[in-house]
């Protein structure tokens, strides 16, 4: 009996061994599959934030790609770094020579190719100075290279002309010059010793001569005789008084009167004198003051003497209430 009862307790305490197992056993199953659970949690949410196509974290650089550039340029050593800047900088020398080779190759082409020999030499704009005579003074040549020259002293050279005001040398492709010529124009006679020189509006004197223009002959000039030379100016004290002189000749045009004007005397510049050898009349001005209401009444004075030969006197013009007057003294 008390062996049977042992059988008994035994099998009962096994019994209850096992079912505790079983329960531990369950137990330690459920936190396996819970534990993984959240672990497929956690890698669902991590895939979730990735956009597996362009592996771009939302709202941020790929932190991969980063760490990739990172990488090679860590991976780059110094020396490669150096081999490839001289790379780049022999490739830009080997570009910078040849540039220069074919500027050089150019330009000798250029210089030696007849295609480029001056086959024609044509002067514009020039009245006064023979076309032969401005070829002359340029020394250009027809089959001369067309860059063989230096244009800037050309043209000083057609300056050397006193007409020449200005001369423009153009280089016409491939084979041709065209000089174009701006020409100074005799305005005035000069009485010089037994001739006569003439000058423009600027005082240059152009050309000396023993035949006198049918221009307005100026008198009394003060330029030494040895200065009055092709190419020279007029001195600045008779510039000045050109300048009047201008100033009259304007207003004398304006009345109609340029044609009339023989000669202007410009000896003492308070006293300036016209001399009207057709009107048989001398003008005494005065100074240049005032010119325009000293004019204003020379008409008038030489219609009303006309065929008498006299002096109208304009030079102290007396002004009674705004009203001028001129004076003519006829000439017994």
């Amino acid at each position: 009996m008390a062996k049977q009862q042992k059988n008994q307790i035994d099998n009962l305490y096994n019994f209850s061994n096992n079912k505790y197992s079983k329960i531990q056993e369950k137990e330690e199953k459920k936190k396996i599959k819970e534990r993984q659970k959240r672990i497929k949690q956690r890698k669902d949410e991590q895939k979730n934030q990735f956009d597996i196509d362009t592996e771009t974290v939302i709202g941020m650089t790929n932190k991969n790609n980063q760490k990739k550039k990172e990488e090679t340029q860590k991976r780059m050593t110094k020396k490669q770094a150096n081999i490839l800047r001289k790379k780049k900088k022999i490739k830009r020398i080997v570009k910078f020579i040849t540039l220069i080779l074919l500027i050089a190759g150019g330009i000798t082409f250029a210089l030696v190719s007849p295609i480029f020999n001056i086959k024609e030499i044509q002067v514009i704009n020039n009245k006064q100075i023979a076309t032969e005579t401005i070829i002359s003074l340029s020394q250009l040549q027809e089959g001369q290279n067309i860059f063989r020259f230096n244009r800037n002293k050309v043209e000083k050279e057609i300056k050397t002309n006193p007409y020449v005001e200005i001369a423009e040398i153009k280089r016409k492709f491939p084979n041709k010059i065209e000089i174009s010529i701006k020409e100074r124009q005799k305005n005035y006679n000069v009485e010089f010793l037994n001739g006569y020189a003439y000058i423009n509006n600027q005082g240059y004197i152009l050309e000396i001569s023993e035949q006198k223009l049918d221009l307005p002959v100026i008198k009394g000039i003060e330029t030494e005789q040895e200065q009055i030379v092709a190419g020279n100016r007029l001195n600045t004290h008779d510039l000045g008084k050109i300048e009047v002189v201008i100033q009259i000749m304007n207003i004398c045009r304006n009345y109609e009167l340029e044609k009339k004007v023989s000669s202007i005397d410009i000896t003492d510049k308070n006293n300036y004198i016209i001399y009207m050898e057709e009107e048989k009349k001398t003008i005494y001005i005065g100074d240049g003051n005032n010119l325009n209401n000293k004019m204003l009444y020379v008409p008038a004075v030489i219609k009303e003497n006309e065929g008498k030969e006299g002096n109208i006197y304009i030079d102290n013009i007396i002004d009674t209430v705004n009203k001028f007057q001129a004076r003519f003294r006829e000439k017994v």
